[in-house]
């Protein structure tokens, strides 16, 4: 098996020539002060709003300033790319912008919103593949056979060019930043990020940390810079679909472990939590991958020195998915739990327990009462009320109060 050849790092230059080259289709995104996270962390925090980006997330840069250097020949082919949904968005924009002829393979199962936006970009869309490994295949094939150019998410240097362009404006953005967290799913964005950043605060004379931050459900890179080669791993379900692959690519690996100071990983629950905050305090939607370095943070899995920006990666989230993840986040925070009480089935018993939650200024916002259920006998009743509350030691007196009243609660989502 033939060695890759070793991998050379993009100069300050190409970034910046990449910059003006992705300033054609890309906007400069804000960067926001984050009160609620300074505090957290007792510095100065900021928000790097790639979820804000056209098209939604920064994928947009890479793939314009991979396809912008097509040959007019190669242009002629069209392109053709496999995603679930940002890349997918980022190659149709940019197709349309370049007036070339997009194909973007998603699986069977796509979110409609993101299969949608792809379509009206000017793409043409095939669902193909129960798993994204199968859209793939097709993709790759596809290319093969039409002769259309294929665009990588991640594993190609002037994608990762591209992507690291969110790193320069970070610096012009806060000058004296001290460290900077971003996610890392094949490494694209992150690789980018760190040698452009690392090379940016070199020129005035200074360093700078990048953290990056993965799903615990799906961290190949934890696996590949302890094992110093990229490792493949078996990714398990995780919300943060976004960032979920199961192996690094080749160029952003050997960028990342030249570059990137730390790699750490959050749960579910914590990316959840995170996007909850981020809604409540700072006013942004982000989906769960582009979350997750904000869930680093708040979960103590990082605690950075000194002046901290966080990347917001994306923030194409399905509605009807977050729904379901403000649910889970509010349930991981303890603001929304259910509790069971065994009653007896006689009347005042569904008022003795609503009573004895008021007196704890619990407020009900489902209730279901039900004389069929397992382990329930006869003459008894299974209360399940859905509670919200203010966070732990509310939902602590909540409990108190129930049992007080000589009733048996049990929480049944935690």
């Amino acid at each position: 098996m033939t060695k890759p050849a070793p991998v050379v790092a993009p100069t300050l230059e190409e970034f910046e020539t990449a910059h003006e080259n992705v300033a054609q289709v890309a906007i400069q995104t804000p960067v926001l002060h984050s009160h609620f996270l300074s505090e957290l962390i007792g510095s100065d925090v900021y928000l790097k709003c790639e979820n804000l980006q056209r098209t939604g997330a920064y994928k947009l840069r890479g793939a314009f300033n991979r396809m912008s250097k097509l040959t007019p020949a190669e242009r002629k082919r069209g392109v053709v790319a496999a995603s679930a949904g940002n890349h997918a968005q980022g190659v149709a924009l940019a197709a349309k912008k370049l007036g070339i002829k997009a194909t973007i393979f998603m699986p069977v199962g796509a979110s409609l919103p993101k299969f949608q936006a792809t379509k009206n970009y000017g793409a043409e869309v095939v669902l193909e593949g129960a798993v994204f490994a199968e859209t793939l295949k097709a993709a790759q094939a596809y290319s093969a056979k039409q002769g259309a150019i294929f665009i990588p998410p991640y594993d190609n240097l002037d994608v990762v060019t591209g992507q690291g362009t969110v790193g320069l404006e970070i610096l012009d953005q806060v000058p004296d930043v001290q460290n900077i967290l971003v996610a890392i799913g094949g490494g694209g964005l992150a690789a980018g990020v760190a040698v452009a950043a690392k090379l940016k605060a070199a020129k005035q004379g200074r360093k700078i940390k990048i953290i990056g931050v993965q799903s615990q459900n799906a961290a190949s890179y934890v696996p590949s810079l302890k094992a110093g080669k990229e490792v493949e791993i078996q990714t398990q379900r995780t919300i943060a679909d976004g960032i979920a692959v199961s192996k690094p690519g080749h160029i952003p690996f050997e960028l990342i472990a030249k570059h990137i100071d730390k790699v750490v990983t959050v749960s579910d629950d914590e990316i959840a939590k995170a996007i909850v905050v981020l809604l409540e305090r700072a006013k942004q939607v982000v989906e769960p991958a582009g979350a997750a370095a904000v869930a680093a943070l708040m979960s103590g899995a990082i605690k950075p020195k000194g002046k901290t920006v966080v990347v917001l990666s994306g923030g194409n989230i399905d509605p009807l998915l977050m729904q379901k993840i403000i649910g889970f986040g509010l349930t991981a925070s303890e603001r929304y739990t259910t509790i069971s009480v065994m009653l007896p089935d006689r009347p005042g018993q569904l008022v003795k327990t609503a009573e004895a939650i008021a007196a704890a200024q619990g407020n009900v916002v489902e209730v279901l009462h039900t004389r069929h259920g397992e382990g329930l006998e006869i003459g008894e009743v299974e209360l399940r009320v859905s509670v919200e509350t203010m966070g732990h030691d509310h939902r602590e007196r909540v409990i108190k109060a129930l049992k007080d009243a000589g009733l048996q609660p049990r929480i049944t989502q935690a």
